[in-house]
């Protein structure tokens, strides 16, 4: 089946009991037993759900993997990948990724004895002068968030199997429509299905994908004995969202990439920089076009300054001033002030993110209200 088609259909079974064609929400704690050591496959909601099942099943189907996990969130999602480390291991990260990762990975993880080396994971030489003897894996963000860096990860598949490294993508920002990193090679992707996956900003969520039987074993273990698992409520939102993924997508990507184009083009006396893959003038413009199918709806742009960011966010009327991304309504975030106020100031400069930087989460509304929304909060940028 092709995407559309799986996002519809995988895991979306006519309930056997009433033929219901969308999955009911599950909502028990606990399952009874037909006798004694016999059941229908269930014994306890944080083990397993009906509802739950059909969401990994379904967006695991859409990430072309043998296996996938839900989560809580998607740090959720995150804490269970780091936890399959050991204390002493060593993990390459990318040095620009979402503020909560390095949060948990700095703040919470080095404290129980991991080390974490932050790198350009775009530039090969820096991810192999970053490994070390003790180097059990390697996370990479592409495109990054905020700054829309990509990694080739098919780069990062070669160097991984061959220092037998677990490799990990958080494909958030793409989404499985545009990107499927285990197709790359990669062993687990990771999401906040918070973000695109679920796209109508009603649910919180994440998820992990994997091939490899062992990798899964351990995750399907760490899952249930952690319990950072979504209630049935939540599985059934994000399930009813992925049917209209490649819709959404395809809407986002279309808006984002003409909104780039004329803020590259015809903004520059306002707009110091443009981050877009999707443009020509994007250093990686070409591995774009190679590992993704689109360019997705995340744009940034660099202001120059804290007072023009300010008075660009204070401007907007149709986007929502808020954190998170990838719903349906365009959002703006300041990062430094947001989403990456975890990060020091002397780590986010090294990867360019400064005060003057403004994200947006381009949505699915009118192209042309979205440009006149954009063009008026311009008006008071210096």
């Amino acid at each position: 089946m092709k995407f559309s088609t799986k996002a519809i259909h995988a895991g979306n079974q006519p309930d056997p009991t009433t033929g219901a064609v969308n999955i009911p929400i599950y909502a028990t704690s606990t399952y009874a037993d037909e006798a004694f050591g016999v059941s229908k496959g269930f014994d306890y909601g944080r083990t397993i759900n009906p509802t739950r099942v059909a969401l990994e099943t379904n967006i695991a189907a859409l990430e072309n993997a043998k296996h996938g996990f839900a989560f809580s969130s998607g740090m959720g999602a995150t804490h269970a990948i780091a936890t399959l480390l050991e204390k002493g291991d060593h993990v390459i990260v990318s040095q620009n990724v979402y503020g909560g990762t390095y949060r948990i990975f700095e703040r919470i993880f080095r404290k129980m004895g991991l080390d974490f080396s932050w790198v350009d994971t775009s530039k090969e030489p820096e991810i192999k002068a970053a490994l070390k003897p003790n180097t059990k894996m390697i996370f990479v963000e592409t495109p990054t968030n905020p700054m829309l860096t990509l990694t080739d990860l098919e780069m990062i598949s070669k160097f991984a199997k061959a220092n037998k490294l677990i490799s990990v993508c958080d494909n958030t920002f793409m989404s499985p429509y545009f990107q499927n990193p285990l197709d790359l090679g990669i062993d687990i992707v990771v999401h906040s299905t918070t973000k695109y996956i679920n796209g109508h900003s009603d649910a919180i969520g994440g998820f992990a994908a994997a091939s490899n039987p062992e990798i899964a074993e351990q995750l399907k273990f760490i899952q249930n004995s952690v319990g950072a698992v979504p209630s049935p409520f939540d599985c059934y939102l994000v399930l009813r969202a992925t049917k209209t993924l490649a819709l959404r997508m395809e809407r986002h990507n279309e808006n984002a990439v003409k909104l780039a184009a004329v803020l590259h083009e015809k903004y520059k006396d306002k707009i110091k920089h443009v981050f877009y893959p999707g443009l020509p003038s994007h250093p990686q413009h070409e591995l774009a076009k190679k590992q993704m199918r689109g360019f997705g709806g995340m744009i940034s742009i660099e202001l120059g300054s804290l007072d023009n960011a300010v008075k660009f966010f204070n401007g907007l009327k149709i986007f929502s001033r808020a954190e998170s991304l990838g719903g349906v309504e365009s959002l703006v975030c300041h990062p430094v002030s947001m989403t990456h106020g975890a990060v020091p100031k002397e780590e986010r400069e090294k990867f360019g993110l400064t005060d003057g930087l403004v994200r947006l989460s381009v949505g699915v509304e009118d192209y042309d209200d979205l440009l006149e929304d954009i063009t008026n909060a311009l008006a008071g940028v210096k």
